[in-house]
């Protein structure tokens, strides 16, 4: 790979507001397992090694199995997650895949099974892993050693 800019010296301001971003999320109501499981099906869809590895790193920490890990991309196939749960991996999917938009039948079930507050932050949650997401890809942010 080659060298590529590094966001974090070059615009540093924006660079912080991503952090801040970020921060609301830490802040939020959301469960450290749901938090991890949008941040791990979100990274998948794009690429993203570097979120990929502190992501499944994070999710261990907070007491993720490693079956439920290794089966996330197919977590349709599996009995493993809650509804919950997979309302918000439904939602996770089409919001990161965007070009079809969020179907009906995804935000009203996300809807009935999160409520209008915990949807707002899920939303959010989607929308932060997929910015930064963006700025590993494109950048090619190296693992750690």
């Amino acid at each position: 790979m080659s060298d590529r800019i590094n966001l974090r010296k070059l615009a540093p301001d924006a660079y912080k507001i991503m952090y801040n971003f970020e921060q609301y999320l830490a802040q939020s109501s959301l469960t450290d397992r749901h938090k991890e499981l949008i941040k791990i099906r979100a990274s998948q869809i794009n690429g993203c090694a570097y979120c990929l590895d502190m992501h499944t790193k994070d999710a261990r920490n907070a007491g993720e199995s490693e079956q439920r890990l290794y089966l996330l991309s197919a977590w349709r196939e599996t009995s493993l997650f809650t509804n919950e749960e997979k309302a918000i991996l439904a939602l996770t999917e089409e919001m990161t895949k965007i070009q079809n938009g969020v179907s009906e039948a995804t935000y009203n079930r996300a809807l009935q099974l999160l409520g209008k507050e915990y949807l707002a932050e899920v939303m959010m949650a989607v929308i932060i892993i997929n910015a930064w997401n963006r700025i590993g890809v494109s950048t090619s942010l190296p693992l750690p050693d």
